[in-house]
């Protein structure tokens, strides 16, 4: 069947592609009046030509990159194939391009890809970025992957991915901003700005909101589960980062695998017409994610895939990503009048006025520009901002009498598969970026201390020895053909000679992401032996982490003398981890994401509610483990400094406020240390009494500061009762007069609090 081939044949070929005449080069020119176009064009279309605009096909990946499956050709020249991803390059994105213009309409093509951190230069993985507390920042990095995308062909990227996640057994926790909604919030709508600024012009793209919606909340943290959520937690905290999305004018929407109340998410009306459209007024085309329409088979709401495309368009799913579902099915399900052409058209409208707002209608081929693509990406301009972003990006965790920043002099024995490694740096999800290119750990400190310091390198062990691990992983290169024994052996006498041990471990790149869900979160085990071996000797120890996902770092904790958490940071990773070890860089990233002690006490997240028997030491029967203690190792918000900071003269004008008045809480901080340094102040609330039971602390506000040593600056914090309300259990978002705490400090757990009333 010709959606079989479509779906499941990965045959590669090279297509051959014949020079068009002008004439058919030309594409319909956009008049005035967008909508007058719009509808005038789908008054010619057949329907064969309109479901065509509402399918999505993938090019296949070769060695030399993207190459388009034969079977596509006459679709994409008959107008059947209105929308290709995995596709870029100028040159291969022209010749496709050209295909579409030899249909009878001439519809250009929409080109998407998977640009979630970087293009070609690679930025910090989402949730290392997201560490930055740093909106700006986010902003600048999609606006440049957005500018690569483009020079390279591309028209709509599947990202902001804003799926808040309080699991890190989710393997795709990676790619978000953490557990929090506000962060989560600021940071979606960053993204989309950057992405979409100055849509039409050569140097934006299309983003595209995913995963719609609780993507981020699988039971068990396994990908791909069935999510079973409350409507206050959906409200509270899960949806306001997708529709900060959405207000900042995201012109796509991808749906999740997941179901919403027994619904999935891809033919779920309350969802997607309901939530989506009406209440939050998105105005955009919604795409299904990987074969979406086919898996409600699987999900058991429809008997095949006959009835899911019904479902998915009736639901108002716009765009069929790779199913060919639409493609197969919709025409029947016209003719049996299950689905009416208002929808349809309606569909086609909404994916059209993206390709129009894009200008590809007046010019089909601006995207297609290999002088552009010569200047626009990896430049040095671009490279600098991905260096800051991973110094920016790194969480100093533990700094044991003060052993970092290292001097520039002295032995260091650099041990563990991370100091040399390259691949892993860039990450999961890391588009068209070249690893190749990515600066490791090794060359990094050998450019920049290696006249001045012995540097004295050892493996120490494989990436992964676990070989059931790496079947699953479906990746064949991380054993090398030496064995763990041997390489430990030879770490320990490189240690023996060195004065302070830096030891990279951590995951592979391959052990975070889509389908890459842990139920350890400790460092593989070969790792761990090393480390245990080399903690003998005694020496000090800075352990640079490399991972995708908050770690079980408790054992790591007691025994190494430093810890530094860098994620995956792209393509300046070893610059930037450098930088930081050598104090040319002074550390500021701060988690957005809670460390468990164990993954026994996973989800956990600072705004938990309180029990009816909270935690008291002294009492049995009360919420808590025998074994270890409810909070997490590192807590939201926690991050070190070289820089030591003191909070001081927290007050409030008054102790009493009515309802709508500004709320000022201002405060003093110092820095005590020896060097400049910029500490991350964190504002929180807690609602004392709800008529729902409410957190007992939320994030509101922050403010990054620089300061000199011994320099103070007075911090002042305004809210207002508009800032306080939430959802309640009848789903009305409400103010509710009372007592609350405020509490300022340097993470979720450190801080000081005042109390107040609020409104009459």
């Amino acid at each position: 069947m010709i959606q079989l081939i479509k779906r499941y044949t990965f045959f590669v070929a090279a297509i051959f592609f014949s020079q068009l005449s002008s004439a058919q080069k030309k594409a319909p020119i956009k008049p005035e009046n967008k909508d007058v176009f719009i509808k005038s064009l789908i008054g010619k279309m057949t329907l064969e030509e309109k479901v065509g605009q509402l399918t999505l096909f993938t090019s296949d990946m070769s060695v030399t990159g993207p190459v388009m499956r034969d079977s596509y050709k006459a679709d994409l020249q008959s107008g059947k194939c209105g929308n290709i991803f995995n596709a870029y390059t100028p040159e291969y994105t022209m010749k496709l391009q050209k295909l579409a213009m030899e249909s009878r309409l001439k519809i250009p093509l929409l080109f998407g890809y998977d640009v979630i951190h970087g293009h070609k230069t690679i930025f910090p993985i989402p949730l290392g970025e997201s560490c930055a507390w740093d909106t700006l920042l986010s902003e600048q990095t999609a606006g440049i992957a957005a500018t690569e995308a483009a020079a390279d062909g591309l028209h709509w990227t599947y990202s902001p991915m804003v799926d808040i996640s309080r699991d890190p057994r989710w393997g795709r926790v990676a790619e978000g901003s953490g557990e929090d909604p506000y962060i989560g919030s600021l940071i979606a709508r960053a993204k989309v700005k950057g992405y979409q600024e100055n849509i039409g012009s050569n140097s934006s793209v299309l983003a595209c909101v995913k995963h719609f919606a609780l993507y981020g909340a699988p039971i068990a943290g396994r990908d791909y589960n069935t999510v079973d959520m409350g409507y206050q937690s959906m409200y509270n905290v899960y949806f306001p980062p997708y529709k900060a999305a959405i207000d900042a004018g995201a012109r796509s929407v991808m749906a999740s695998f997941n179901e919403i109340n027994g619904i999935p998410s891809t033919a779920n009306k309350w969802l997607m017409n309901d939530v989506l459209r009406k209440d939050w007024g998105f105005k955009g085309f919604i795409v299904t994610d990987y074969t979406g329409i086919n898996e409600m088979v699987h999900h058991g709401n429809v008997a095949d895939e006959y009835e899911g495309g019904i479902a998915a368009i009736n639901a108002g799913i716009d765009m069929d990503m790779q199913g060919a579902v639409y493609y197969t099915y919709l025409k029947k399900a016209l003719d049996e009048k299950k689905v009416n052409m208002e929808q349809i058209d309606l569909a086609v409208y909404r994916i059209l006025e993206a390709k129009y707002d894009l200008g590809l209608f007046s010019n089909p081929y601006k995207f297609c520009s290999t002088e552009r693509a010569k200047t626009q990406i990896m430049n040095p301009s671009q490279l600098a901002k991905a260096l800051e972003a991973g110094q920016k990006s790194i969480v100093l965790l533990k700094n044991q009498n003060n052993i970092l920043p290292l001097k520039k002099t002295g032995k260091y024995a650099l041990i563990g598969p991370y100091i040399k490694d390259k691949r892993d740096l860039i990450g999961n999800w890391s588009a068209a970026g070249d690893w190749t290119k990515a600066v490791s750990l090794y060359e990094a400190l050998n450019s920049k201390i290696g006249s001045s310091a012995q540097l004295i390198y050892a493996q120490g062990a494989n990436t992964v020895s676990d070989t059931t691990l790496i079947k699953k992983m479906q990746i064949q290169a991380f054993i090398t053909p030496r064995s763990d024994g041997d390489l430990l052996q030879e770490a320990l006498i490189a240690a023996s000679q060195a004065e302070v041990i830096i030891l990279a471990l951590g995951e592979t790149e391959g052990m975070t992401g889509e389908a890459a869900s842990r139920s350890n979160l400790r460092i593989p085990a070969n790792q761990i032996k090393l480390m245990e071996a080399l903690s003998n000797l005694n020496k000090p120890i800075v352990l640079v982490l490399s991972n995708g996902r908050p770690l079980d770092l408790s054992w790591e904790n007691e025994n190494m003398n430093a810890i530094l958490e860098t994620w995956f940071l792209g393509t300046q990773s070893g610059n930037a981890i450098s930088s930081v070890l050598l104090g040319e860089y002074n550390p500021q990233g701060r988690l957005t994401m809670s460390f468990p002690r164990s993954v026994g006490q996973v989800p956990i997240f600072y705004s938990a509610k309180n029990t009816g028997r909270p935690y008291e030491e002294n009492q049995k029967y009360t919420s808590k483990y025998l074994d270890i203690p409810n909070t997490p190792l590192f807590p939201f918000g926690y991050g070190l400094s070289y820089s030591q900071f003191s909070y001081s003269n927290l007050s409030i004008p008054k102790k009493a406020f009515k309802t709508g008045e500004k709320i000022e809480l201002s405060l003093t901080v110092s820095n005590s240390g020896k060097i400049k340094g910029i500490e991350t102040v964190q504002f929180y609330v807690r609602d004392n009494v709800g008529s729902s039971t409410r957190p007992v602390k939320e994030l509101k506000r922050f403010v990054k500061l620089e300061l000199n040593p011994g320099e103070s600056k007075n911090v002042v914090f305004t809210i207002s009762s508009d800032d306080l309300k939430y959802y309640n259990y009848e789903l009305q978002h409400v103010f509710e007069p009372g007592e609350f705490t405020l509490f300022v400090g340097k993470n979720s757990s450190e801080n000081e609090s005042v109390s107040i009333h609020i409104g009459e």
